[in-house]
């Protein structure tokens, strides 16, 4: 397949980018719907099974079309998949902590 500048596209990358951003996407909703039914009352704690619920959804459903084959490589994996997923979310925290450390350093000193 090639783009508008005749280009070669790799989906793969692109399903792979898809597949992880919904996977992260679901185990945040779980992780907001666990917190906001736990510590909420009333409609909040209705919220955030739903937020739950949706997440289990979004992240099975995702996982089942990568085990199938129709969202992701012929040759992954579902373990390989998480695994990455898992990295990309440990990364991201690693990365969002440093940058809050350094702003809060910034701010301190002045």
């Amino acid at each position: 397949m090639f783009d508008l500048l005749a280009t070669a596209v790799d989906y793969t990358k692109w399903n792979i980018f898809l597949v992880v951003l919904l996977l992260v996407f679901g185990l945040f909703l779980i992780l907001a719907g666990i917190f906001t039914a736990y510590f909420g009352s009333g409609k909040s704690r209705t919220i955030g099974v739903a937020l739950l619920v949706v997440g289990l959804v979004v992240g099975l459903l995702v996982g089942y079309l990568y085990a199938v084959g129709d969202f992701g490589p012929k040759d992954g994996t579902l373990a390989d998949l998480l695994i990455q997923s898992l990295l990309v979310i440990v990364a991201a925290v690693i990365g969002a902590l440093v940058a809050i450390g350094i702003f809060l350093i910034a701010i301190m000193k002045s």
